[in-house]
């Protein structure tokens, strides 16, 4: 809580700001060159490979590091490889959800490309999958071809208003199950998708999904690489448009008179922590249902494929007016969250060698706007 004291400093300062223009200022606080990706302007090519690159740059990742790099090759090829300096060392130490990302980017690259007519062939670590870690072997080739009668992909349209909807959700508004089947969809693939909508079973979840935040939140290492990575304000998400942007007019003005930083973001005893705990909490608590995804296997391919059944969810979910939000602390590989991980494969009765990839709360939230990309261009080889 912020004190009497704090409380007039703040009301100072705003009239300040007020005196200044307050609503220009707060007008003039959109990371504007940031979300230029989500432009429709971004996506005019005539290489239809640039075309859906430009797309698929957009799609969701894990602490929105953008891990991508593509290299065209020869004119109806290219290669997508991990740039090995956008992994998530703490959190994700095995590159898993890392590879999950780059499932996601492959299949929105698929659905833009489909929609110009052009049919993509996939091979997965042409030059062998790799081991413990990503390296800088290529993670997939894709050939395009011109196919004047192939099907565009219905979920196209959803591409530009998909979000990770980070917001609390309207706990009054139950999700029917035909709602939660049709978030889930009927895709053929070698991926198991499943979900609940019970009240019992969300309110298990629920609890879980908090208690894996709070052992990641009160890891040192793991909360230090989320700290790390918080771009606060426009200037700073302008700057570097990937991972957690801390935006608007409000979160500025408190950033500016220094009751909240990184130090104190970090810090178990401080008021920003315990407030931003909070928050999280009430995040938590909202879930009006709950989806995953089980791989048979914990191959890279499977992780792949993970992810492009990710993305089709996430675009299904929008498609429905249904907001989805990512939440797989649960689901990582340090040994502090061992007992959680082993817990939530219990609760959804997955045995080893299957393996949940993917986990996230689901509901009815506020709309909210789209993640800062770099240009596509940076994801250029």
């Amino acid at each position: 809580m912020i004190n009497r004291r704090q409380l007039l400093k703040v009301g100072a300062a705003s009239l300040v700001v007020m005196g200044a223009g307050l609503g220009g200022f707060g007008i003039t606080r959109t990371p504007t060159r940031a979300l230029e990706p989500w432009q429709d302007g971004a996506h005019q090519y005539a290489d239809p490979r640039l075309k859906a690159l430009s797309y698929a740059i957009l799609a969701p990742n894990p602490h929105n590091r953008q891990p991508w790099l593509a290299e065209l090759i020869g004119d109806d090829e290219v290669f997508l490889t991990c740039d090995l300096g956008r992994r998530l060392p703490e959190t994700d130490p095995f590159d898993r959800q890392i590879t999950i990302g780059l499932g996601c980017f492959l299949e929105l690259f698929r659905i833009a490309a489909a929609q110009d007519r052009y049919g993509v062939q996939m091979r997965y670590f042409p030059d062998g999958e790799p081991g413990l870690r990503l390296d800088s072997r290529v993670v997939a080739s894709i050939k395009l071809e011109k196919l004047t009668g192939l099907p565009r992909d219905p979920l196209f349209a959803f591409i530009k208003s998909r979000r990770s909807n980070k917001e609390l959700y309207d706990t009054s508004r139950p999700i029917a199950r035909n709602g939660l089947d049709a978030v889930l969809g009927d895709d053929n693939w070698p991926v198991l998708v499943g979900g609940t909508v019970m009240p019992t079973e969300i309110e298990v979840l629920r609890d879980l999904s908090w208690r894996a935040h709070e052992i990641e939140a009160l890891t040192p290492r793991t909360m230090q690489e989320s700290i790390d990575l918080m771009r606060i304000g426009k200037d700073e998400i302008n700057s570097n448009p990937d991972g957690i942007d801390l935006g608007g007019f409000s979160m500025e003005m408190l950033a500016g008179l220094g009751f909240i930083d990184r130090t104190q973001m970090a810090d178990p005893a401080s008021t920003a922590f315990s407030q931003g705990m909070g928050i999280y909490y009430g995040l938590m608590h909202s879930a009006m249902g709950h989806v995953w995804v089980i791989t048979p296997d914990n191959s890279r391919r499977s992780q792949l494929e993970a992810g492009r059944v990710w993305l089709r969810m996430n675009l299904r979910a929008t498609a429905n007016g249904i907001a989805i939000h990512p939440i797989s602390q649960a689901l990582q590989e340090y040994a502090e969250m061992a007992a959680i991980y082993n817990e939530i494969h219990a609760e959804l009765a997955v045995e080893t060698p299957a393996r949940i990839q993917m986990f996230a709360r689901i509901g009815y939230g506020p709309e909210t706007g789209p993640s800062p990309r770099w240009p596509m261009k940076n994801s250029l080889v």
